[in-house]
């Protein structure tokens, strides 16, 4: 299994960096390889990705979800995939972004990567994409506040 934690700061005020990051279908604006997201209900997402010539298809469910603290997932089909995102407020107008994705890649071409921290590199620049989408744009584009307790 592979995984990568990465963070940034964005100069926003937490309410607006969470509410943006609870956009699952803004996701390819700012994410390489994330062709389109569609989400299907509160807690389910279809992604279609895009990465080093391997297209996938795969499903995802919110596993727990808490306003201005964490997003967490995994997958429920294809791909081996699951994270979390955390936010923390520094200031009236910083947030800190924290993710962390455990995944288990798959082919030549995906552990050969891994192993060459590409995807270090891509979890990072998917968050300095982020940081610059809602600091450019001042606000959020929408927001879903629900609660999802784990388990």
């Amino acid at each position: 299994m592979a995984s990568v934690t990465k963070s940034v700061d964005v100069e926003a005020p937490i309410a607006a960096v969470y509410d943006q990051w609870t956009q699952f279908e803004s996701f390819p604006e700012f994410m390489g390889g994330v062709d389109e997201i569609t989400q299907t209900d509160d807690t389910h997402t279809h992604w279609v990705t895009s990465i080093g010539g391997v297209t996938r298809e795969f499903d995802t469910e919110i596993t727990e979800q808490h306003p201005e603290e964490r997003v967490a997932w995994k997958s429920t089909d294809g791909t081996t995939h699951a994270g979390v995102i955390t936010f923390h407020r520094l200031g009236d107008t910083t947030t800190k972004v924290t993710a962390q994705i455990d995944w288990e890649p798959e082919g030549f071409v995906e552990k050969a990567g891994s192993a060459l921290k590409f995807d270090d590199r891509q979890v990072q620049s998917d968050l300095d994409r982020f940081k610059d989408f809602i600091e450019d744009r001042g606000r959020a584009t929408g927001g879903w506040r629900g609660d999802v307790q784990a388990g």
